[in-house]
């Protein structure tokens, strides 16, 4: 099928092409109380193509793209690819150059998914549980990902990753009363320690939950973050030094500029990296085949590069720019324990928790917290939390401990001050 596409798309009239065939072997176990449910192996394929059409004598440049199955026949390849040019021809976007052939090193790695599953399984079943806290269910979808890209500007790579999912629910009760927590793990491979960490901690939660007391109305707090909520935080800069962010100017962000303007605390720095261990993100390429690289994004506070698609890369100026796929802030200056000092509220599970890339607002309802005070400790549920990365970015304070979440490395423990909040009392 593949041999197909390629002879429609180099007889067609299309300025330019591209074709991702992304094959998967993956195994799926199902578990109830560490008994097995139901569990299957997949093999997949999914064929995308993406054509692009010169507009008005090359004002534009246009383009359409779509799946075409692997049992399509020859007609219908050809008349898909016949529909793209007709619907890339109504597009008009500012012209740009599809990424060059480069040189890449070719990836030789013996992966298999069932001894990644396997792994998974015995990590989950080692867990220890108590009458109090148990794991009630957990799914695991252990895959290999095999991902060529073939252009019309002679490139042609191959990239192999692992890419693990494990989703867990776990119980915790006391008396009558009995709570659910809910967890998604991503990872490449199956990292033990970090998974039976993660799931006792979570079942710990649980407990805590159990006899939390309603959020008092604090009004400004400083706010800890030492869960994966930290996550959206960092991603509020990443996202500003999006070239499509800087493009339509919803990031101010200014090469060799700071970000803080006044910073009273530790200041961010931040990179991205082709391989981390045990990331489900460890493509060579990114998804329209430019080379990834070790890169500084930004330098302590200063910013040194932007990031993005080739598109809006162009746009900006930016000829060897790419998409990222790991990422890792640098600790700051203190301790954990230096951070959980004084009167704070360390929020570890949220309903929801969203930093807004748009205007730095943020937003989360709490549903654990730990209130520290010089009364004691007091554990609250209940309520939210408010204020705009804007302002809290010059009070930002950063454990020099780190932490990864499947492709990022962030602080361990993050805390912003005179956050909003909101009680549930």
């Amino acid at each position: 099928m593949l041999d197909t596409i390629l002879e429609f798309l180099k007889q067609s009239s299309a300025y330019a092409w591209t074709v991702s065939d992304v094959q998967t072997e993956g195994y799926e176990y199902y578990m109830i109380h560490h008994k097995l449910d139901q569990n299957r192996v997949r093999l997949t394929r999914h064929l995308n193509v993406c054509v692009y059409m010169l507009v008005e004598d090359g004002k534009y440049l246009g383009n359409a793209s779509c799946e075409i199955a692997p049992t399509a026949t020859k007609q219908d390849v050809k008349e898909q690819i016949e529909k793209l040019i007709q619907q890339a021809s109504y597009v008009k976007n500012r012209p740009y150059e599809l990424n060059p052939a480069v040189e890449y090193k070719q990836q030789n790695l013996d992966l298999d998914p069932a001894k990644i599953a396997e792994d998974f399984l015995k990590t989950m079943e080692n867990i220890k549980e108590t009458p109090q806290d148990d794991i009630n269910s957990y799914e695991v979808f252990a895959d290999i990902i095999s991902r060529r890209l073939i252009t019309s500007t002679g490139i042609d790579v191959t990239t192999v990753y692992p890419q693990s999912m494990c989703e867990v629910v776990v119980n915790a009760r006391k008396d009558d009363h009995e709570i659910e927590l809910y967890r998604m793990y991503h990872s490449g491979k199956c990292d033990a320690e970090t998974l039976e960490h993660d799931v006792l901690e979570t079942m710990h939660y649980g407990k805590d939950k159990l006899v939390a007391q309603k959020t008092p109305n604090f009004g400004k707090m400083d706010v800890v973050f030492s869960t994966d909520a930290s996550l959206q935080i960092y991603n509020w800069f990443i996202d500003r030094l999006d070239a499509q962010y800087k493009y339509y100017q919803v990031s101010d962000l200014e090469l060799e500029k700071p970000i803080a303007k006044d910073p009273k605390g530790d200041v961010v720095s931040l990179k991205t990296i082709v391989e981390l261990n045990n990331s489900s993100k460890n493509s060579i390429y990114d998804p329209e085949g430019a080379k990834r690289k070790e890169l500084v994004f930004i330098d302590e506070n200063i910013v040194k590069n932007f990031h993005g698609n080739r598109q809006f890369s162009q746009y900006l100026g930016m000829d060897d720019s790419f998409v990222p796929g790991n990422y890792v802030v640098s600790g700051g200056t203190h301790t954990m324990d230096e951070l959980r000092q004084d009167e704070y509220l360390e929020i570890v599970e949220f309903s929801d928790f969203q930093v807004s890339p748009f205007n730095g607002d943020i937003f989360g309802e709490i549903r654990l917290g730990y209130y520290h005070s010089d009364q004691g400790l007091k554990i609250v549920e209940g309520g939210s939390v408010s204020g705009t990365m804007n302002d809290f970015v010059e009070h930002m304070y950063m454990s020099k401990e780190t932490r990864q979440y499947d492709n990022m490395i962030v602080p361990s423990v993050t805390k912003l001050k005179d956050v909003t909040v909101t009680g549930a009392e």
